[in-house]
């Protein structure tokens, strides 16, 4: 690691495993630093130059500066953020502000789309099918379940036909209101360590902490993807991806305590709500128009 850090303060907030610092240099400039285990190599790689190739879009972001190996494990250093956790900035703001921002998530999601999955790729319908049966196994399984879970098994189930010959994209892995900050009122997108490829919509199914937060930046990011025309089969397959979200983050919350077990059954009852007895796949959250100032 060539730079010379006069300090480094430990990042304790989010899921991820990596280790994660803000260092300072002996100018004062700061910096993000990641380091993970050494056999971790080929994965960090793969986010770094997925990363990489995401800065060369203009995607506002945590850039990638420097990639390697340390005594430490595996590392990258990227620039600091000098701004606010957007899940308490946006539900702060006026409502023509939250819309705007998540309108911006959602242009900049569709850029972010632009970089194609890597070549001989799987189909899609084969690879998500599979991954479907071991979630929904995944939850049979687990000692707990949801009061109505198996709403979203048979939804999933009955709705598998809109799988067959969808698109597939590099992606970002959780993209949401959660994974990004608020600098200087423009949105920054941060934490690139789930990424993936698939099927550019399947992006959506982390939306949910989106209308938690915001109902209202979760519509502008719907209507900035789409710049405004949103597909109805684009809302059939959002209830699809969130019911096999939700499906699979009960197993996920388990070890993690009984505080996110309940947030988690809380969660698969608020999205139940947004449909309800509704004969339309549009969820009750969605505003297809700007709010008046």
């Amino acid at each position: 690691m060539p730079h010379r850090f006069v300090s480094r303060q430990p990042i304790l907030k989010g899921y991820s495993k990596d280790q994660k610092y803000c260092v300072t240099d002996d100018r004062r400039r700061k910096f993000l630093l990641r380091i993970s285990p050494l056999e971790q190599y080929a994965q960090k790689k793969r986010q770094y130059d997925f990363m990489c190739q995401a800065a060369a879009l203009g995607i506002p972001m945590c850039r990638p500066l420097e990639f390697g190996t340390s005594d430490e494990g595996v590392y990258s250093l990227q620039t600091w953020i000098d701004g606010g956790d957007a899940r308490e900035i946006v539900p702060c703001l006026p409502a023509p502000e939250q819309y705007a921002l998540g309108l911006d998530a959602g242009k900049i999601l569709k850029t972010l789309h632009s970089i194609p999955a890597p070549e001989n790729q799987p189909d899609w319908e084969s690879r998500i099918n599979d991954k479907t049966d071991s979630k929904i196994r995944k939850y049979q399984e687990c000692p707990l379940k949801y009061d109505n879970g198996q709403l979203f098994i048979d939804f999933i189930n009955a709705n598998r036909h809109l799988l067959k010959n969808r698109p597939q994209c590099r992606q970002h892995g959780d993209y949401h209101i959660g994974n990004m900050m608020v600098e200087a009122g423009s949105i920054v997108i941060i934490d690139f360590d789930r990424d993936d490829s698939g099927d550019p919509w399947k992006e959506f199914k982390s939306i949910t902490w989106c209308v938690q937060v915001s109902p209202l930046f979760a519509s502008g990011m719907v209507n900035g993807y789409f710049d405004h025309h949103v597909p109805m089969d684009f809302w059939k397959l959002l209830v699809l991806y969130t019911s096999l979200g939700i499906i699979s983050s009960l197993p996920w919350a388990i070890p993690y305590g009984e505080g996110e077990v309940h947030t988690m059954k809380l969660l698969a009852d608020e999205v139940l709500s947004w449909y309800g007895d509704r004969n339309t796949p549009v969820p009750a959250w969605y505003q297809p128009s700007p709010p008046e100032s």
